[in-house]
């Protein structure tokens, strides 16, 4: 646990490769066209759990292995955006499933070290195309402790907090479930008659640690088609 906090803290931070192939808008929302290179990846799945117990339960295990729990036994620092993977009902509520997908750093793609928990796998993924939200609303909104993120929980950070609920950039706050549903939503209407995007999978990304109460940066990724 140490390992995972002092990596999360103090470790090294780099971005998931990606380039803005195109941006465009309907009303006040914007967003925009990415392609994000593949590579290897840790990843863990969890299986009959609601998304957010079930990131609860995984995605502690990628950030120890990230964070010194390998048989290498060191921290790798951050990429991010961390994204996890879900997966959409016929009527947009999301099944009890997810997978966390965290591109392994750059100094470490060549030759990852290997987990040493089993649940944690390492495999390589080709490069995908996606749409994200950039733009919405700005507001604010107070989050009573068990409305926080299971990762704020996790750390036993603070009982609570006033949070932004939107933000100029995605959307900020401890985004749970609902939030994830909601903004999905938002940018499929966007891409009404504009583009194809995939409806059995998307992904949702945070970009910050659990123990950062504001300013965050979330945002949903639909897959395009």
């Amino acid at each position: 646990m140490l390992g995972m906090i002092k990596n999360s803290l103090f470790g090294s931070v780099e971005t998931w490769p990606w380039q803005v192939l195109s941006k465009g808008g309907k009303e006040e929302v914007s967003y925009e066209e990415r392609t994000c290179e593949g590579g290897q990846f840790a990843t863990v799945e969890v299986t009959d759990k609601p998304v957010d117990e079930g990131l609860r339960e995984a995605m502690p295990k990628v950030m120890k292995y990230v964070g010194g729990t390998n048989d290498k036994g060191i921290g790798m620092g951050m990429t991010v955006p961390i994204s996890f993977a879900v997966f959409p009902s016929d009527d947009g509520s999301l099944q009890k499933k997810l997978k966390v997908w965290f591109r392994i750093p750059n100094q470490f793609q060549s030759n990852p070290p290997v987990p040493t928990d089993d649940s944690v796998k390492i495999e390589e993924r080709e490069s995908i195309t996606v749409y994200s939200l950039t733009n919405l609303p700005y507001s604010w909104k107070f989050v009573p402790f068990d409305h926080l993120h299971p990762f704020l929980q996790l750390s036993a950070y603070i009982p609570y907090r006033w949070q932004p609920s939107g933000s100029s950039l995605q959307f900020g706050g401890y985004a749970k479930e609902a939030d994830y549903v909601a903004h999905a939503a938002q940018l499929r209407t966007a891409l009404e008659g504009t583009a194809t995007c995939r409806s059995d999978i998307y992904f949702c990304t945070g970009y910050d640690p659990p123990m950062k109460p504001y300013g965050r940066r979330n945002e949903v990724w639909l897959v395009k088609a």
